[in-house]
């Protein structure tokens, strides 16, 4: 972009030329905002003037930063609250210095397209980064890989994905933002676009990220260190902090898909009290529905469930069921008729209510990502509440969808009929679908936050005296506001458990400190040795969840028989123990950002072997915690940051300083 035009505001810093436009400001001290519209004259109608645009991610209230900005015939300068822009009058290409003028990022290239096409034009915008040899990349959400992505190549699409490996991308959440880290000084980088996009990590070419969104913009934010921390919360302020969860939300929990029926709850319960293990929570998946829609009871399966409710709680275990998106269409269903009265509903291209196929079919789909809408979804919470309802498990929101009714096409301008539902990427909508005056490709990912946005604000209002606990497979950026993460539908080998870690740890990078795993693996087969592995990892989890599915073999602690339920029963109990600290981390969470699993590169940013350990992490600052994640070995090797560390093994007595 040859730049034409300069408009100098105090906040705000606009450098147009003849097709493109690049906008700087600062949300916050040490932040700065450059949005790139790279063909802003093939899109908008008043370009120069950027359109304003809606943030799902974005929250922060405070004013924006003051502008210093100065010029020459070269480049122009922008300076404020500790941090400096640098843009090539020629190019428009930048560089993100920090205070001491360290350059911390580099744009080398923006480039985009439009073109036409029925029923609506593709876009691609893409932005590269000089990705020096020397630099780390960590985060990206929830990601397979090392911590260190570097070499790697994602997509940001929610997808159901059953089961997931360790080598399985996209999966069920969209972070699009980073930690980068040279010579020990970090800063990041959030790509704040709702779109479908990807992101190559120096791969294809090592002397590059390559950024690709499939919208008209790339609106980035720009993060200054030094440390990683102080990058995390930095984004943390933009994008929001984690409530702090109720204390019960952290104890044992106990699901399957294949507890049938109020027998089945009662039984697991009477389980778990009869052997002496600790529980706080039950879960209830989607057998309890009646003809699998949502908000409904299944009357011979369940014919008392505020009973049972009670019955739960005297035993000291709250419920939490399972709620899914999609309705059954069905004639003279209340939730159904008010959705459809009330033009809520995903529509084809054509016009015409979506259907399509989950659990219940014929399906149809609330469009959560409208506020009006959202806090009627809210609002459907309430009888479950007044019942006694602990929490929530908001699942297939990606959203997942199994099949789409046709929809015949109609004639385009060429007399050729068009494809009725467009194209369909993994188990989801058309990208075509509407989204009242939007389409599926823009808010597919953010479909599951506005799903848990009504969720949290409703119960808020319904039961203001206790801290809501919802639980998503899906999110995007700012999903840590409102629900907990677990990552979804895995498998139960040993592969796993080593990769949860560092996905956990990178979702906790981008502010998701409330996350866990299916303890040990939602299909497959396994055995005593793996439940206790990976109960004795999930003891540090913010969420210990034991989930499998439909098909598989019971997998409560007791099955395995001895030793196995002694280890099992020890672990829980360490869990316990272990409470108060977990507690007092995830309200660190609630101010700062900074989750509870946090990577050794917080605290040895400089250190390479810290990198390569990504097997170990930090429970908060001080513990470190290195679990056996191979079968058949009773010991391990662990790197120890500098500084003196107190063995405390197992966390049952300490040993010796070293």
């Amino acid at each position: 972009m040859h730049v034409d035009e300069v408009r100098v505001e105090p906040h705000r810093l606009r450098l147009s030329g003849r097709h493109a436009v690049l906008e700087v400001s600062s949300p916050l001290p040490g932040v700065l905002r450059v949005r790139h519209a790279p063909v802003s004259s093939e899109v908008g109608f008043l370009h120069p003037e950027l359109p304003d645009k809606r943030s799902w991610a974005v929250v922060t209230q405070e004013k924006p930063q003051l502008l210093e900005i100065r010029s020459n015939a070269e480049r122009m300068h922008v300076k404020t609250g500790g941090v400096s822009l640098e843009v090539s009058v020629e190019s428009g290409t930048w560089s993100f210095r920090d205070a001491s003028g360290r350059e911390l990022a580099r744009s080398v290239s923006v480039s985009g397209e439009v073109q036409a096409e029925y029923p609506m034009s593709r876009h691609r915008s893409r932005l590269k980064l000089r990705a020096p040899p020397d630099e780390r990349y960590l985060g990206f959400g929830e990601k397979v890989g090392p911590l260190d992505k570097r070499g790697m190549h994602f997509t940001f699409w929610n997808t159901d994905v059953m089961p997931h490996h360790p080598d399985t991308d996209p999966l069920y959440q969209s972070i699009p933002f980073f930690v980068g880290l040279r010579e020990g000084v970090a800063w990041g980088f959030y790509l704040d676009e709702s779109w479908r996009s990807e992101v190559d990590v120096a791969l294809t070419d090592a002397s590059r990220v390559a950024w690709e969104s499939w919208g008209p913009e790339l609106d980035c934010y720009l993060f200054a260190g030094p440390g990683i921390a102080d990058v995390v919360r930095g984004y943390a302020a933009l994008t929001g902090c984690p409530p702090l969860p109720p204390l019960w939300s952290l104890g044992a929990q106990q699901s399957r898909w294949g507890y049938e029926n109020a027998n089945d709850i009662r039984g697991v319960i009477q389980g778990y009290r009869q052997r002496g293990l600790p529980l706080d929570v039950v879960y209830l998946d989607i057998d309890y529905m009646d003809g699998y829609k949502v908000w409904t009871w299944d009357g011979a399966r369940y014919p008392d469930p505020a009973g049972l409710v009670q019955e739960a709680a005297a035993e000291g275990v709250r419920l939490v069921p399972i709620v899914d998106p999609a309705l059954k269409q069905e004639a003279g269903w209340a939730p159904y008729e008010e959705a459809r009265a009330r033009d809520y509903l995903v529509r084809y291209d054509r016009g015409g209510v979506l259907v399509g196929e989950v659990w219940p079919r014929p399906a149809v789909f609330p469009d959560m990502t409208r506020p009006e809408v959202q806090h009627w979804w809210g609002g459907l919470h309430r009888d479950f509440v007044e019942l006694g309802i602990a929490g929530f498990w908001n699942d297939m929101n990606e959203p997942s969808c199994f099949a789409v009714q046709p929809d015949l096409g109609i004639l385009t301008v060429t007399s050729q009929r068009a494809e009725g539902v467009g194209k369909v990427e993994g188990p989801t909508l058309p990208y075509d679908a509407r989204h009242g005056d939007k389409r599926h490709i823009e808010v597919h990912n953010v479909y599951a936050l506005g799903m848990a946005k009504g969720a949290y604000e409703a119960l808020r209002e319904l039961r203001p005296e206790a801290r809501p606990f919802l639980l998503t497979r899906a999110g995007s950026a700012g999903i840590q506001r409102y629900a907990a993460v677990w990552t979804g539908d895995n498998s139960s080998h040993w592969t796993q458990l080593e990769t949860s870690i560092p996905m956990l740890v990178g979702m906790g990078l981008a502010a998701v400190a409330f996350t866990g795993t299916d303890i040990p693996g939602f299909v497959g087969r396994a055995n005593g040795e793996l439940l206790v592995r990976w109960m004795q990892t999930g003891t540090f989890y913010p969420l210990m969840r034991n989930h499998a599915g439909k098909g598989t073999p019971p997998q409560e602690p007791w099955r395995y028989g001895e030793p196995y339920l002694t280890l099992a029963r020890a672990t829980l109990e360490r869990r316990y123990r272990l409470l108060p600290t977990l507690y007092t981390l995830l309200h660190e969470a609630s101010e700062t950002g900074l989750a509870p699993l946090r990577p050794l590169l917080m605290e040895a940013p400089g250190d390479a072997e810290a990198a390569g350990a990504f097997d170990q992490f930090l429970f908060g600052q001080d513990v470190m915690v290195a679990p056996v994640v191979r079968p058949g070995q009773t010991k391990r090797l662990a790197w120890l940051p500098a500084g003196a560390w107190l063995e405390w093994p197992g966390m049952e007595r300490v040993g010796q300083v070293r």
